[in-house]
């Protein structure tokens, strides 16, 4: 491993409607020792109180990933998109040459929680697009979000995947980086990884090397493949 990130090390924010944990540097908090991975930039971990949210804001050039973990984003953007994101669901945003939104907690009752990432593309100024699907598990490995679309996936203008891994209790996964980096990062459950216990928001960074996930209890996990470093 090269890179650990436990939960409890991140960088928070906190607001009367919004508790946010920064993986990385993001807004008022700034660590140089935590400023993405590869083309990996953003992972925010967001707690919203009920109808409240995100005012109209705008991006450019950043590929834009949701992951509903409770309750439903309501998206509004200048493309005309309006939509309800539900937990289980993906979305996708390519700011592109330019685009504005908001995000808000659908629920006047509910909190919402979801992972906000941020993957910087390999292309700038593109026509801003905007994909979201709920995408059913298929192994323990299933792609989200890839460069193609592949296997019923959502597209970004990167080369990089973005999967979600799912174990049950003693099921066992193995990744091999080789050449690539790569992320992942514990939504819930507990594992053994490299001789340590990992849980909730615990996350770790890896190239050029294999190892194992060994899932404690059952598990749900993000999995990035990322471009090369020295392509950043």
């Amino acid at each position: 491993m090269f890179y650990y990130r436990p939960s409890q090390d991140r960088g928070e924010a906190s607001f009367s409607w919004l508790k946010s944990k920064h993986s990385f540097s993001f807004g008022n908090y700034y660590d140089p020792q935590h400023m993405g991975i590869s083309a990996l930039r953003v992972i925010n971990d967001d707690l919203v109180k009920p109808g409240s949210g995100f005012d109209t804001h705008g991006h450019r050039d950043m590929e834009i990933i949701s992951y509903v973990l409770e309750g439903a984003i309501e998206h509004r953007d200048t493309l005309g998109n309006e939509f309800v994101v539900p937990a289980g669901e993906v979305q996708r945003m390519s700011a592109g040459s330019g685009i504005k939104h908001s995000e808000f907690n659908h629920s006047q009752t509910d909190n919402l929680r979801f992972l906000q990432i941020w993957v910087q593309p390999n292309q700038k100024n593109i026509q801003p697009s905007y994909e979201q699907k709920a995408i059913e598990q298929h192994s323990q490995l299933t792609p989200l979000v890839t460069a193609d679309g592949r296997d019923g996936s959502l597209m970004m203008h990167q080369d990089a995947s973005l999967f979600r891994l799912q174990l049950s209790a003693g099921e066992v996964y193995t990744f091999n980086t080789q050449s690539r980096p790569g992320y992942l990062h514990i939504i819930s459950g507990k594992a053994m990884i490299d001789g340590k216990t990992w849980q909730e928001g615990d996350a770790l960074g890896a190239l050029g090397e294999t190892f194992t996930v060994t899932a404690n209890s059952d598990l749900t996990a993000l999995w990035f493949d990322l471009p090369p470093l020295e392509q950043q």
